[in-house]
């Protein structure tokens, strides 16, 4: 259990406090809490994987549950943005359904002694949707804290902006979901066979 791997266990516990925090609606500023929670549970996914390889700290479990982390996270997030009315579900359906392929994809791969790394376009496909997730976070929050959306000069500008914004990074996720998804059926398909 090296400091990588405590970074990974400390993000999957992140995500129940990120939901508390945006599901519970009686809590003060919970959705500016819950953001807070979101953007440092991802930045510990970037900072696990760079301590892994400078410290060469690269473990099985770690490769494991670093991708099983970031699909909670994600998920978990796009959930609740689904059910506050920010992003619309076939969006939040087409990201975890490839979740669901790719892992499956991995499961079959892993029977059979072989191991699929994470490729450019799965890496990519990660950070757009994080940076998505964000824009959508902060457009949530706006909706529901109008005092701090009364405090910004321009308010319609920047909420107009940000939201379209959001809807851009949503239809780069999708997009590069699907085509990282196919990537790694096209890369492994002798395992299908």
């Amino acid at each position: 259990m090296n400091l990588a791997n405590k970074l990974t266990i400390i993000r999957i516990f992140l995500v129940p406090i990120f939901l508390i925090f945006i599901a519970i609606k009686d809590i003060p500023y919970g959705a500016v809490i819950a953001t807070f929670v979101f953007i440092i549970a991802s930045l510990t996914d970037k900072l696990d994987g760079y301590i892994a390889r400078t410290r060469n700290q690269v473990t099985r479990f770690g490769k494991l549950m670093d991708r099983l982390a970031d699909k909670i996270l994600v998920t978990a997030a796009l959930i609740s943005l689904v059910e506050s009315g920010i992003i619309p579900a076939w969006i939040a359906v087409i990201i975890i359904a490839r979740e669901f392929a790719v892992s499956g994809l991995r499961t079959i791969s892993a029977a059979e002694g072989l191991v699929i790394s994470a490729s450019k376009w799965g890496k990519i496909k990660t950070v757009i949707q994080i940076i998505a997730i964000i824009s959508a976070l902060l457009q949530f929050n706006l909706d529901i804290y109008p005092e701090f959306a009364n405090k910004i000069l321009y308010y319609n500008d920047i909420y107009n902006i940000l939201s379209i914004l959001t809807d851009i990074l949503l239809a780069l996720a999708v997009i590069i979901t699907v085509i990282s998804g196919i990537d790694y059926f096209v890369k492994n398909k002798s395992v299908m066979k």
